[in-house]
């Protein structure tokens, strides 16, 4: 059941928490427009309103989020302990473990509403913002591929001598298919343009069919054919990672490890990201709960500086393990898992010291 002393600290959690995302928030969006005025002057202000900034701000947020967790957590329960009120809850028979229950509810609902926006609602919203930078800002889009092959399916191979996006459109296209190693059917093309979901129409094309020693060819202008492949299958941009759901980044890690691609390292680094997030909400918690709950000479200014220290640390320690996964020293989930195994030995030593100060 929650009592009335949870209710209190969820309470005092929570809106802390909020109160720092809006005080961050607002500072975030004064330094963004003076970095950015001159776009924002040449782009439509409903544009930079509603596509940027309405997008932006949660990403921010987010993205974040152990940052806000940690301030919220030392700076309320060291008001608490400045308060005497941390006091008055252990000398009435609370204990430390039952102190820390309303932190670790309060962190559930954090951890859930970082995995719900990272995983669901942020990325749709990422692909408003990403377009509107890439129009107005810096162009960060890959539009152009060159020396493109890959696996479509087993047995089957794709190539295209140069690929655009602006034109959708492929040239020297070849598919080969092989059964058992051996080369039984090749289509050549001129050209190849892509339509919509699958669906391509190739140019000047030759089927070369092999079949018990013989060669069977047939030409032809214009095919329309399903090949299972999209341009973003191999036009891999930037940010690409941050535009797709959960379910979607999955399938599409393991569609492109079915196909040979190697540069999917981001998508699967942002993948082990947004579960590794949820669980620092719990960590950081813990070593804020148990930093703050006794006063300390120095005051409430110590433990905020103490806490500013060791949350911007994780979020520099997650950002350097991270390249770890990208130069193949680690897997992606042992990267973004090593800042979690670290500070969860911290905050155990951490809390054991303060349950027993």
């Amino acid at each position: 059941m929650i009592k009335r002393l949870d209710r209190y600290i969820i309470r005092k959690f929570l809106g802390t928490y909020i109160f720092a995302i809006i005080l961050i928030l607002a500072i975030t969006i004064m330094f963004d427009i003076n970095e950015k005025l001159d776009s924002f002057l040449k782009a439509p202000l409903q544009a930079t309103v509603f596509d940027y900034f309405v997008n932006f701000l949660p990403y921010f947020a987010n993205q974040f989020s152990p940052l806000f967790t940690f301030i919220a957590v030392i700076f309320f329960t060291s008001k608490l302990a400045d308060n005497s009120e941390i006091i008055a809850m252990l000398s009435s028979g609370v204990s430390f473990q039952r102190l820390m229950r309303p932190y670790m509810m309060s962190a559930a609902v954090i951890a859930v509403a970082t995995y719900v926006l990272s995983a669901f609602i942020i990325p749709p919203a990422n692909v408003e913002r990403i377009a509107y930078t890439n129009t107005y800002v810096k162009n960060k889009r890959v539009d152009y591929g060159s020396n493109i092959q890959l696996q479509v399916a087993p047995g089957e191979i794709a190539y295209m001598s140069r690929y655009d996006n602006t034109t959708k459109t492929g040239y020297k296209f070849s598919f080969e298919k092989f059964v058992e190693k051996k080369l039984v059917s090749r289509l050549t093309a001129q050209s190849i343009k892509w339509d919509t979901l699958y669906q391509w129409q190739v140019r000047n094309y030759v089927i070369r069919d092999f079949k018990d020693n013989r060669e069977e060819i047939t030409r032809g202008q214009r095919l329309d054919t399903i090949i299972p492949i999209e341009p973003r299958d191999f036009l891999i941009s930037k940010n690409d990672h941050e535009t797709m759901t959960s379910p979607q980044l999955r399938e599409y890690i393991s569609r492109q490890k079915a196909r040979g691609v190697a540069n999917i390292k981001a998508f699967e680094i942002e993948n082990e990201r947004r579960y590794a997030m949820c669980a620092a909400a719990f960590i950081l918690t813990v070593i804020g709960m148990s930093l703050s709950s006794r006063k300390v000479k120095g005051g409430m200014g110590v433990n905020i500086g103490i806490g500013l220290v060791l949350s911007f640390s994780y979020i520099l320690f997650m950002t350097v393990t991270s390249t770890f996964a990208v130069s193949g020293l680690t897997s992606p989930f042992v990267a973004m898992w090593i800042p979690n195994f670290i500070y969860a030995v911290i905050a155990v030593v951490l809390y054991r010291r303060a349950s027993v100060g």
